[in-house]
């Protein structure tokens, strides 16, 4: 392989898009989240006809009211400045069942009381109380099965992907993308481990992780992100910065996966040549990266490129997939993202989609570029994947195939 690297600035880059709709929301979403999150389920489950006793009534109110008080407390000593560990378990865990737990009390407090209803099913009384044991078991089972999903080793997701400037001598070449990994305070070492055996297990060609790699400094995930150093492909393993990498000391993060054996894309290219042909495997710093105030992150698109020849075919690694937008401008052939984790726990995709032209799969930009968005490796926060399974992914290369002859 022939690194032909650059990361000078160069005149004209284009500046990073302005903040979007979600992130002018999400200013205000601490503010009143916690609130919605745990008042809408006691109001469906306690006080809407149920005439519970009033120990039952008591008891309940006490209890969501101690998961909004404790929910944000605990984020806060989990995620902010003290970083710890048990108490970011119990944030996160809290903020993932405030989400299904309001989720179903908002969609069967309307739909299964509307269904009694229409049915003629008991009095009022007992329709509400019908729809509290509903809420709560709907949420019961899909909180245990979405921990499983989240623990689990994701399944390998396969995809032919046919780019119109591949050469002859590169097509079935094999990409195995893995992203969000999300190394974080729940020790996912053997979890990891697992997961490298099933990369290694696809005989990879090029191996591809588009970022946030964990959760906190890499002296702290570190045994989590070792056996990323056991990953093998027969030509090159690559990575680009996500957003988290600069929540948590991200030239640290660079180093290690250095030291691990990886090639860093940082505003930088690579040439993977085959059978005659070549194939420019590009990365960037993700959008983030600028206003982290490190000295030489950006999203570099042009510095990326530098050097390359344009006739060639270009596999870009960016962590968002709302960088496609300037990949498509470049004339990228393909690009490869993670970041939106398909939403991670529904309805939040609705969300995801705000801010990102992607959520999960293969979707053509402009004339020539295609972008796949991975839904993740790992996850984040929350233990629960929830309707938006992780995924391994395999993404065979294929040139063009000539029509045949009559």
């Amino acid at each position: 392989m022939t690194d032909t690297s650059s990361t000078r600035p160069a005149e004209g880059e284009a500046r990073a898009p302005r903040r979007s709709r979600l992130h002018r929301l999400m200013r205000y979403l601490p503010l009143i989240a916690p609130v919605l999150l745990w008042a809408v389920p006691c109001w469906v489950l306690l006080y809407t006809g149920q005439n519970w006793p009033l120990p039952v009534t008591a008891a309940g109110t006490a209890l969501l009211a101690a998961g909004l008080v404790c929910m944000p407390l605990a984020m806060a000593r989990g995620h902010g400045r003290r970083q710890r560990d048990r108490a970011a378990i119990v944030g996160d865990t809290l903020l993932g069942t405030s989400w299904v737990l309001f989720t179903w009390s908002v969609l069967l407090g309307v739909l299964v009381r509307l269904a009694l209803t229409v049915a003629g099913a008991g009095d009022a009384q007992d329709r509400a109380r019908t729809v509290t044991w509903a809420v709560l078991g709907v949420t019961a089972v899909l909180l245990g099965w979405g921990y499983a999903e989240a623990r689990r080793v994701p399944r390998v997701r396969r995809l032919d992907v046919e780019l119109a400037r591949l050469g002859a001598g590169l097509d079935g070449l094999r990409v195995v993308l893995i992203t969000d990994t999300h190394y974080g305070p729940l020790d996912r070492a053997r979890w990891s481990q697992r997961v490298c055996e099933t990369v290694n297990a696809l005989e990879a060609d090029l191996v591809c992780h588009t970022g946030d790699i964990a959760d906190g400094t890499a002296a702290r995930r570190r045994a989590q992100a070792a056996p990323l150093g056991t990953v093998r492909a027969t030509r090159a393993r690559v990575y680009v910065t996500g957003n988290h990498e600069y929540y948590s000391e991200a030239q640290g993060w660079v180093d290690l996966m250095d030291e691990l054996g990886w090639e860093p894309l940082r505003n930088r290219h690579v040439l993977l040549e085959r059978g005659g042909d070549t194939l420019v495997v590009a990365g960037v710093d993700d959008v983030t990266a600028e206003s982290s105030g490190l000295a030489g992150h950006r999203a570099h698109l042009a510095g990326a490129l530098d050097g390359a020849d344009p006739g060639l075919p270009v596999l870009l690694l960016a962590h968002q997939p709302k960088f496609v937008d300037r990949a498509a401008a470049a004339g990228i052939d393909l690009q490869l993202s993670g970041h939106t984790h398909g939403g991670q726990i529904w309805p939040f995709h609705h969300l995801v989609r705000l801010d990102q032209p992607a959520l999960a799969g293969l979707s053509r930009h402009g004339g020539r570029t295609l972008l796949y968005t991975s839904r993740g490796t790992g996850f984040w926060g929350p233990p629960f994947r929830v309707f938006a399974p992780s995924e391994i992914t395999l993404l065979v290369l294929r040139s063009p195939q000539p029509p045949a002859s009559s």
